[in-house]
């Protein structure tokens, strides 16, 4: 499945409501119609939070809501972007000068991380133009992936344009790079489960080299995505970049102490895999090797061997230079363990025991404990909300996403869940400042979706 390109499918635009309103604000937006259609999911992550950057496996599935893009190809080169949302200003350029500026959070700048990504994979000097009409359902700074399903669309959207063929994992590990343009460290989750998506299954993403397997879940279960209402996005913060560097950091500092060849160590992973020992195992290696105590920039260097520049300039990336402190036990404890607990997960997946769901909820719980605790990517409003949850009737519950806002999921048995969305609505919504955008769901339980595809209008 994963060696084959997204699929093309013939639709009737007529049928889908959606797609119609689309192609009419298309005609009058553009005064043509679209030639096809591209959408490109969102994804909750069940479980393996920020890990899938240090080279760990995680679990994710698509969900319903999406990024769909209607496209004309044009004679000129000219990229002219227009969205549903009039939140979000149109845009246009030279298709040769794309310019990303990670100093301004625009949203066509994640489209053009996925134009681009295309554009130089193929080394395209003078690649085609296009009129594009962007509408998303998954709602922004959520958690749920609304800028990788948007450079994921984008990608696919450019390629379909040019005529050319990549499989999914190519399309994802290409898109997964490009995102990188706006000043994001991410590890390729996001971009990997929007195209390697198939219905009715989560998947177990691996890395290096990139692919999926499907990973039954439980039968009289849930899942349960709630939105906390409190928005972070990763590109705006530093947090995210904070994180990616504390656990290199971490990695190079414990492949020293095992007199590994720390510098050319860039991930958590990799000193796993060096040394041939279990995640148990290297979780008493940090215990051994890393003080709990935050460490300083000199710390770090006098562990090393190295100078403040030689740090400043080869380790540390331009937006964490300033950083005073580094916690680099705390970053290596929860990823250590969570990429344990994400092997558990699949392994209560694929047994099945009779207690499964009791079994897969408590992973969750202490995942959420792990990130909160250890990772400290948590807010009030998710602790918050996942103790709602969890005392509402759900099994498990954690955010999901970068964190520091976003969503929480929960694994609720079926038999509970009326009740469970009705205790969550009162206690955390009814009547509070935690509402979401107009036509988007707070709180909704979804099934594993589809990947990518390209639509044609029969």
């Amino acid at each position: 499945m994963a060696a084959e390109g997204p699929a093309t499918r013939p639709i009737q635009v007529a049928e889908h409501p959606r797609l119609l309103k689309l192609k009419e604000m298309f005609k009058s937006k553009f005064g043509s119609i679209p030639k096809f259609y591209v959408r490109a999911p969102g994804r909750v992550n069940i479980i393996g939070e920020h890990i899938d950057y240090c080279g760990y496996s995680v679990l994710p599935m698509a969900v319903e809501q999406d990024m769909l893009i209607a496209v004309e190809p044009v004679e000129t080169y000219i990229l002219q972007l227009a969205n549903t949302n009039p939140l979000y200003p149109d845009f246009s350029t030279s298709v040769n000068n794309i310019q990303i500026d990670k100093t301004k959070l625009l949203w066509h700048n994640y489209f053009l991380c996925g134009f681009k990504g295309i554009q130089e994979h193929f080394g395209l000097c003078d690649p085609t133009g296009m009129n594009c009409l962007v509408d998303g359902t998954i709602p922004p700074s959520s958690g749920l992936s609304s800028s990788s399903a948007l450079v994921c669309c984008a990608g696919l959207v450019t390629l379909t344009v040019l005529g050319m063929r990549l499989s999914k994992v190519e399309l994802a590990e290409i898109c997964a790079k490009s995102e990188r343009y706006v000043g994001t460290e991410g590890g390729g989750m996001d971009q990997s489960i929007s195209f390697l998506a198939e219905e009715g299954t989560a998947k177990f993403i691996e890395f290096s080299p990139l692919r999926a397997t499907d990973v039954r879940l439980p039968s009289g279960a849930v899942f349960v995505i709630a939105n906390s209402c409190v928005e972070m996005n990763k590109a705006a913060t530093s947090h995210f970049n904070i994180r990616v560097m504390e656990c290199r950091l971490a990695a190079k500092l414990l492949a020293k102490h095992k007199s590994l060849q720390w510098d050319k160590v860039l991930r958590l992973e990799e000193v796993q895999a060096q040394l041939g020992i279990s995640l148990e195992d290297m979780l008493l290696v940090t215990d051994d090797a890393l003080h709990p105590e935050p460490y300083s920039p000199e710390e770090i260097c006098r562990c090393l061997g190295i100078s403040l520049e030689e740090l400043r300039t080869q380790i540390l990336s331009a937006n964490t230079r300033d950083v005073p402190v580094f916690k680099l036990y705390q970053r290596a404890k929860h990823v250590y363990s969570e990429a344990a607990r994400v092997l558990q997960f699949r392994k209560v997946c694929e047994d099945s025991p009779e207690d499964a769901v009791a079994q897969l909820g408590e992973l969750m719980n202490q995942s959420h404990r792990s990130c909160r605790d250890l990772y400290e990517c948590s807010c009030p409003e998710l602790d918050q909300l996942v103790d709602i949850c969890r005392t509402s009737g759900a099994q498990g519950s954690r955010l999901t996403g970068a964190g520091w806002g976003g969503c929480t999921v929960s694994l609720v048995p079926e038999d509970v869940l009326p009740g469970f969305l009705a205790r969550v609505h009162a206690a955390y919504y009814q009547g509070s400042e935690h509402s979401a955008a107009p036509g988007q769901h707070s709180l909704f339980a979804t099934k594993p979706g589809g990947g990518a595809l390209v639509f044609l209008e029969a």
